[in-house]
């Protein structure tokens, strides 16, 4: 480490305990995505505490600003920091001390580290802002896990003089005290589908009398795998996954209708556009076959998540000093989950880092996200609070 970073990292460890309690806090109280109302309560009142203005944004989002008072030698820059708040609909079955308090609802993701380590970094950049120039714009964003927060703080012009954005988040298979900082893309498009099946309803002992939604249901959740085997190339990263089928009313009745929900993820734009209007071919076809018909609806939950490699260079470096070469992983096999910070990149050239939480000793911190056990080694607060910082201090003074 350099002195800077020596001195911002010894700070970052004297409040380590103000970011668990924090971070115990918010997940005792989750809420799950466009409810966190108390939970952006619960950021202004720490804001308020440390002196930094702020306003809401995306209505249970919080946005801040803080302007550095080093003198800037040329134009003074600005970066955009970002953590989601929201929670997950999963009953946590996890037995500690700091257990959700809400039935039904947990943070199952990770996303009350992010917010507890966003504060405190915010709380460590208001104190030193003379170590910096520049200004850093912070955003607590709602509703990630269902693809609404991004696109609204970003339309809303709020991160539009930002020449750059940064965001962490938790990773169970990755060890705690490493970080995964990888250009290029980490992680898919995300697009849900909902496909309506028409058929007819006719006593199952005479089918030709009726139009088979369920069959017809049925005859496109197998063709659609044909889409990813044969129209795509083995090369290419695509899948098409269909969770959720319902249909019919009682053994005995031809189904009248049909409904199937799914998912489509992919790295390239291109392929999404296609894969998308091969599917739909796919399902009205299928449906007009057998004498019915199908719609579709689509929600464009987020883009792919593409690291720009210049920005990427950056926090690397950063992290490379801060932790050591040998625990920054900078390439590793892509995800097809998605995040929405897929958008701030979009706009804003930046990064998404990737904090190690797991760790054997506690075989919970390793599940996999959205898990009814999942926890993290706390430690990867340390991690991901020295990040925010030391990144956001040496972009602005043009030291990366």
């Amino acid at each position: 480490m350099n002195e800077l970073e020596k001195a911002l990292y010894q700070q970052v460890l004297e409040d380590h305990d103000y970011v668990v309690a924090l971070r115990r806090w918010y997940h005792q109280h989750p809420e799950v995505a466009r409810e966190e109302f108390k939970t952006a309560e619960r950021i202004e009142q720490e804001l308020d505490a440390i002196g930094i203005p702020h306003r809401r944004v995306a209505v249970t989002g919080v946005y801040a600003e803080l302007e550095g008072t080093r003198p800037c030698e040329g134009p003074a820059r600005c970066i955009v920091l970002r953590a989601d708040i929201d929670a997950l609909p999963v009953t946590e079955e996890n037995g500690v001390e700091y257990q959700s308090l809400c039935p039904g609802k947990m943070h199952a993701c990770g996303h009350d580290a992010h917010n507890a380590a966003l504060v405190g970094a915010a709380r460590i950049l208001s104190r030193n802002r003379d170590l910096f120039s520049g200004k850093v714009i912070f955003t607590w964003q709602p509703g990630e896990e269902v693809g609404y927060g991004a696109r609204p703080i970003i339309d809303g012009g709020n991160i539009d003089e930002a020449q750059r954005s940064f965001g962490i988040h938790m990773a169970s298979n990755v060890p705690v005290g490493s970080v995964v900082l990888m250009p290029g893309p980490n992680n898919a498009s995300v697009d849900w589908f909902r496909i309506r099946v028409h058929g007819l309803g006719a006593h199952v002992s005479v089918p030709q009398r009726g139009v088979d939604a369920a069959y017809i249901a049925s005859q496109i959740v197998v063709s659609a795998q044909a889409l990813v085997t044969r129209r795509t190339s083995p090369m290419d990263n695509v899948l098409i996954g269909i969770g959720k089928i319902v249909a019919g009313t009682a053994y005995n009745v031809v189904a009248q209708e049909a409904e199937l929900e799914g998912t489509i993820r992919v790295f390239s734009p291109e392929i999404r556009r296609d894969t998308k209007a091969r599917l739909e071919f796919l399902a009205k076809q299928t449906a007009e076959m057998y004498g019915g018909t199908a719609e579709l609806e689509w929600n464009d939950n987020t883009s792919a998540l593409i690291n720009d490699p210049a920005a990427t260079a950056e926090a690397q470096k950063t992290a490379f000093s801060l932790l050591g070469q040998d625990h920054v992983i900078t390439r590793r096999q892509p995800d097809l989950g998605g995040d929405d910070f897929a958008e701030y990149i979009i706009r804003v050239p930046g990064c998404y880092a990737y904090v190690g939480s797991g760790n054997p000793a506690n075989p919970n911190t390793q599940v996999a996200h959205h898990n009814a056990l999942f926890d993290i080694d706390e430690d990867a607060l340390t991690v991901a609070a020295a990040l925010y910082t030391c990144y956001t201090v040496e972009y602005l003074n043009g030291l990366v």
